[in-house]
């Protein structure tokens, strides 16, 4: 059976439509890693509340007067990519659990590059303030030039450093 895909030009408009509705709605962008980070607040509050009321860092998120930041819409938002994802592999009929690599890289040591690579570029997110989606694609939608210049960095950063991996791939 052949594996369906959306046609990626489709998809992108898609997603540009998605992205003005957001803005037009949230008054916001598109976002992943807010999600995350009020994932981590809601743990540590509930966890070590006493370290969550006298850290800086969380201060501003703590007390009984603020609600939970699990009630942030882009926890919400992230919820709703999982189940798309999800929906998407079923329709298509690629859900099965499996792990493609290079004919130079075996499974574990795939693992290990992805793993260390989603840190560094959750880091990123949080020194940058955002991530890919939040600075780039939203920034780009409202013609900011720091949406602009933030994907010329991501981008250019990523041929970059696939120049040296690639002997994994190829």
């Amino acid at each position: 059976m052949k594996t369906k895909y959306m046609c990626p030009y489709i998809a992108g408009f898609l997603l540009g439509l998605v992205l003005l509705a957001t803005i037009f709605i949230t008054g916001r962008g598109l976002g992943a890693s807010g999600a995350l980070k009020s994932t981590v607040i809601a743990t540590v509050q509930a966890v070590a509340p006493a370290h969550a009321q006298n850290s800086p860092f969380y201060e501003s998120y703590s007390g009984a007067e603020k609600e939970s930041p699990l009630k942030s819409w882009l926890v919400f938002e992230i919820i709703g990519v999982i189940i798309g994802a999800f929906i998407s592999g079923l329709i298509s009929d690629r859900l099965k659990i499996s792990t493609e690599a290079g004919p130079r890289v075996k499974t574990k040591r795939r693992w290990m590059f992805a793993l260390i690579g989603g840190a560094l570029f959750g880091a990123g997110a949080q020194f940058a303030r955002g991530c890919t989606s939040g600075a780039a694609l939203s920034g780009m939608a409202v013609l900011s030039t720091a949406g602009f210049v933030t994907m010329l960095a991501i981008f250019g950063t990523g041929f970059i450093v696939a120049y040296f991996f690639r002997k994994l791939w190829i």
